[in-house]
């Protein structure tokens, strides 16, 4: 058995090369171009990238060899990476006391010179090599050896790109099967929300035909309201349920919309307290994601009610068309934010203070989430704040 050199971080050296999930991968043309140009500008028969596994050295791209692998203990490239950092030349193996015996100098591929360049990670482990391989003994000049250097550097520059795309798909197989998670329990949550509804709204619909037999028009109208805000939570749930099946819905599912009549089918599930003023605006059209719009108003509109402590509490909303874009609007006479708070409300979990009017305590403003369906929408979203005065929302959205 041939003694080869390790490099004293071997094992945190394979545990690096693990990362990019390169060994057994097929050939590619970006290292094979590589390869190519080294053995032209080197003017040698053979050129490699090779990677340097525990046991074996495999060849990433293999120019003027059909060659795939070789055991570890037999590369020259073993000893490559045990360097300094630097290239590595062998003008003649065959007179050289470390190769002198070495299966690849006495037999196939007759390898009498060697130059390589260890491939370093930005970690600074040595995960294989540049090398070029040719039959006779030679040398290098200055500028082959930099340009050899150039391509090695690429070629490392082409590993690391590998593996963000690994660790990309990685994440995205996570997120698919988050989303598939997501999906299902959304599913699980939406029927345990609907039964009931259904069974309230049944026997909403027998109470409101049974006073309306007995004439009592004041219980028949509190009927039909109940029975409204129940439709409308069941509809809710159901977009709800159609947003989890699929997030792109933001963006790919636009429809016109009338902005006032979704306000007014919203606030009956918020249950406003009889003492707030809620300006709505005039009937307009807005053409954009119904599902979003509903969710962002749902939040922003609680917020302003249950941050709102003063004795006529006021809430305005509106919605302006520009050129370009709709602005959206929510502004609220509540108890307003400070300027060290403004920078946090976007962080998710952030409460401005213990507990609401209700005196509830706070979980979080909820603005995370809005900031992140406006940023999928391609839109932007703006607070002002005055201490014990208000706050305004602002959210701009493209048409």
């Amino acid at each position: 058995m041939i003694i080869y050199p390790l490099p004293p971080n071997e094992n945190e050296r394979l545990s690096a090369l693990g990362a990019y999930n390169i060994l057994g991968s097929g050939k590619d043309c970006d290292f094979d171009d590589l390869t190519r140009l080294a053995a032209e500008i080197c003017q040698t028969p053979i050129a490699l990238v090779t990677i340097l596994g525990e046991d074996t050295q495999w060849f990433k791209s293999g120019f003027g060899t059909d060659i795939k692998q070789t055991a570890r203990e037999v590369a020259f490239c073993s000893h490559s990476i045990a360097g300094n950092g630097d290239i590595m030349i062998v003008n003649n193996a065959t007179q050289d006391h470390r190769f002198v015996e070495n299966p690849l100098v006495t037999g196939h591929p007759d390898i009498v010179f060697y130059a390589g360049v260890p491939l370093i990670n930005p970690e600074g482990y040595a995960l294989g090599t540049l090398c070029v391989i040719d039959h006779e003994e030679k040398g290098l000049s200055e500028s082959q050896i930099n340009a050899l250097k150039i391509l090695a550097r690429q070629a490392q520059h082409q590993l690391e790109l590998r593996r963000k795309v690994s660790e990309l798909e990685k994440v995205n197989t996570a997120l698919s099967e988050s989303n598939l998670f997501i999906e299902k329990f959304a599913q699980r949550v939406a029927h345990d929300i609907k039964n009931p509804l259904a069974s309230i709204i049944l026997s909403a619909e027998s109470l409101r035909k049974r006073f309306d037999a007995e004439g009592d028009e004041k219980a028949v109208r509190l009927i039909q309201i109940a029975l409204r805000s129940a439709k409308n939570l069941v509809n809710y749930v159901d977009d709800m349920l159609d947003y989890s099946k699929a997030p792109s819905t933001l963006l790919e599912k636009q429809e016109t919309i009338d902005f006032r009549l979704l306000l007014e089918n919203l606030i009956p599930m918020l249950n406003v307290p009889r003492d707030f003023n809620i300006s709505m605006p005039e009937r307009i059209n807005i053409h954009t994601s119904k599902i979003a719009i509903e969710q962002i108003m749902l939040n922003l509109l609680t917020n302003a009610i249950r941050y709102n402590d003063k004795d006529k509490p006021e809430i305005q909303v509106s919605c302006t068309l520009a050129e370009d874009q709709y602005v959206l609007q929510v502004k609220d006479n509540g108890r307003g934010i400070s300027e060290e708070n403004l920078e946090k409300i976007f962080f998710e979990g952030f409460t401005v203070q213990e507990h609401d009017r209700f005196n509830r305590k706070g979980n979080g403003l909820g603005l995370d989430a809005v900031s992140s369906l406006v940023g999928k929408m391609r839109g932007s979203i703006k607070v002002d704040s005055v201490l014990k005065q208000g706050t305004t929302v602002s959210i701009s959205l493209p048409k």
